[in-house]
């Protein structure tokens, strides 16, 4: 296929050139203004995108209506396919979906991004991974061989911990490094020692594996950041110190702007500002948790209005988001890569309405949308 008359974003540059795309196959084979091939297929001159990357969602996270346990199943089947519809190529599932998901996808039986899974959320007991209840005690609502226990308390069970995520299939190792907003109203916030926090990272690496760490306080991120967690999630009450030990450890922020409630929207925007004046590297992540679901056009927009602008916005999901979770076959137009792509209506580098301007997309070259 050659993808003509479109305008090529460069998420590093922030620029968009007018060029035509050829697709022979999973992976592009050239890009430019004089580039030619079989099988022309018109954009109409509109802005085309790298397929987008979620760096933070949870596909096949349960309800809390107690319904049967298949419904998180058969609910996230829907919910992968419309993720590839609006654009999403590529997926970090921060906790929920198991390695079964992955094969699924693989073999076709469903549509949707690639996923790299975490299984579920590292923690201590009484943390923000244990589930527990005073009526009935431990409440594991998605209890499942494919998702390990993922409670610990001391370094050799948080190290066990790690184990057993790998052995299920995990990609990357979410941790807990504090906990829920609830947790921090109530003052019950449970949060790992030290020695836990190293622990786990230090297992992970030793099994090719990154962390990212849940952190509302700035406590809890200067911690994760410190023990040597690759991102920080959520981060809504940063600081100067907690920025500065990210930045000392090349720790990456995935603000997740979208589900936080609007009473802490100013604190998290002037987190996203410390972060960027710092030169912390932001990558965009959606928090697909909450319903009803906000997905990550919807981040996008609000990363654009909390400082980084349309551009950077994009950029945070393409090539940014790549680099954060080490996929260099992705987030840029260029021979070589894989072919996810996405086409808008219209040549605007503007994330204001990006749902409504969708004309199609493409997955390792094939068109799944439009």
């Amino acid at each position: 296929m050659l993808l003509k008359n479109v305008r090529v974003f460069d998420p590093d540059s922030g620029v968009a050139e007018a060029a035509n795309v050829l697709v022979p196959g999973a992976e592009i084979a050239a890009a430019g203004s004089d580039v030619d091939g079989p099988e022309p297929w018109d954009g109409g001159g509109g802005l085309l995108l790298p397929g987008l990357i979620d760096c933070h969602a949870h596909v096949a996270f349960p309800r809390g209506e107690g319904l049967p346990r298949s419904t998180r199943i058969l609910e996230a089947v829907f919910v992968l396919g419309r993720l590839l519809s609006r654009g999403v190529t590529t997926v970090r599932d921060a906790w929920g979906a198991d390695a079964g998901f992955k094969h699924a996808l693989r073999e076709g039986w469903i549509a949707g991004p690639d996923l790299l899974v975490s299984l579920r959320q590292l923690s201590p007991t009484g943390g923000l991974g244990d589930w527990w209840d005073a009526d009935t005690g431990r409440l594991d609502r998605i209890a499942d061989p494919a998702l390990p226990d993922a409670v610990f308390d001391g370094p050799d069970q948080a190290r066990a911990a790690v184990r057993r995520m790998v052995r299920a299939g995990a990609d990357w190792i979410k941790l807990s490094a504090g906990g829920a907003m609830a947790a921090l109203a109530s003052g019950h916030d449970i949060c790992p020692t030290d020695e836990e926090l190293h622990a786990v990272t230090d297992e992970a690496r030793r099994a090719g594996r990154d962390v990212l760490a849940h952190a509302h306080t700035a406590a809890a991120a200067s911690a994760a950041a410190s023990a040597g967690a690759r991102s920080i999630e959520h981060g809504v009450f940063l600081d100067e110190a907690a920025i500065t030990a990210m930045r000392d450890h090349g720790c990456w922020y995935v603000s997740t702007l979208a589900p936080i409630p609007p009473d802490h929207a100013t604190a998290h925007r002037r987190s996203v500002a410390l972060a960027l004046e710092a030169g912390v590297p932001v990558a965009a992540g959606s928090d697909l948790a909450p319903r009803p679901h906000v997905d990550l056009l919807t981040e996008l927009r609000l990363l654009a209005t909390a400082g980084l602008g349309p551009a950077r916005a994009l950029r945070a999901a393409t090539s940014d988001a790549a680099r954060l979770l080490r996929l260099p076959d992705r987030g840029r137009i260029a021979p070589g890569l894989r072919a996810d792509l996405v086409l808008l209506h219209g040549a605007a580098v503007d994330v204001t309405d990006l749902s409504g301007r969708i004309r199609a997309v493409w997955q390792a070259g094939h068109l799944v949308h439009g």
